[in-house]
């Protein structure tokens, strides 16, 4: 399968069939069914432990199932290079791990070969330089090339690993929780650069993490919930995104409210008070 194959497929970004994923013994997911097609944007909700960081790494063509067929960018895994089909396919973790002080534009070029570090052999183009550029300018960090990974704020790391998911170009964006560690204003603009980043490109599908209804990005157009290793809602998020889905999510008795195309959850008693 060459790359050119690869990026041509135009289909489903994910097709989730029946998939269970045992560890030990233990069940982590449990017959997961869900589609997302190209342009659409999800929310991936549950508390600790339902199983949404297993889930994203089916997606990320990291992991196997143990049971049923995982479809990514239309290539099943298990009869497919996992390792070029994630180069398709951005991962936007804020654990990342760096230690050493490399600048926001040489993070972002490793992206080009899905290391934590700069590969020796490996020198980018002038395109892939201007490229890198230009992200890091769409996620409001233009000004701040030369900074250094080990001086920057959560914020600026998070906006920076954005820019280094999308340097190759991928057709599905995975982020795992983008707002982890964020201050108020620092999460609002991680949220305006993700809704730049929709609008710039109407065929890339995102896949995001959070346990915050208040994370979610307004351009959200699904949501898929999880509770103990299964699907306790999902679909459109106008219809799925509600008190009753939230509290059986949660296992506490919510109210969800929406303003200014935002989620907010409330506890319902705080309510009634």
């Amino acid at each position: 399968m060459s790359s050119r194959q690869l990026a041509a497929v135009h289909v489903a970004a994910v097709q989730v069939s029946g998939v269970d994923v045992v560890r030990g013994g233990r069940h982590l997911l449990s017959d997961i069914s869900f589609t997302a097609r190209p342009g659409e944007h999800w929310a991936l909700l549950g508390p600790n432990g339902a199983g949404k960081s297993t889930l994203l790494s089916l997606l990320g063509a990291r992991v196997h199932p143990t049971g049923g067929s995982v479809h990514v960018l239309g290539h099943r895994l298990g009869r497919v290079d996992m390792r070029e089909l994630r180069s398709w396919i951005g991962h936007v973790d804020p654990r990342h791990r760096l230690d050493q002080p490399l600048s926001a534009l040489e993070v972002v070029l490793t992206g080009l070969t899905n290391t934590a570090v700069r590969v020796t052999r490996h020198e980018p183009s002038a395109a892939h330089t201007v490229r890198a550029r230009a992200l890091l300018t769409a996620m409001g960090m233009g000004e701040h090339s030369h900074a250094v990974w080990t001086t920057m704020s959560q914020g600026e790391r998070g906006r920076v690993l954005i820019a280094r998911a999308l340097i190759s170009r991928p057709r599905l964006l995975l982020l795992d929780e983008p707002s982890t560690g964020l201050d108020l204003a620092a999460r609002e603009q991680l949220l305006d650069a993700l809704e730049h980043l929709a609008a710039a490109d109407p065929e890339l599908t995102t896949v995001m993490v959070t346990h915050h209804l208040e994370e979610i990005p307004p351009h959200t157009t699904h949501v898929l919930m999880l509770g103990a290793g299964v699907v306790l809602a999902s679909g459109p998020v106008d219809e799925t995104l509600n008190s009753e889905s939230v509290s059986e999510c949660f296992g506490y008795p919510m109210a969800v409210t929406r303003a200014s195309g935002r989620w907010i959850a409330h506890s319902e008693r705080q309510v009634r008070a």
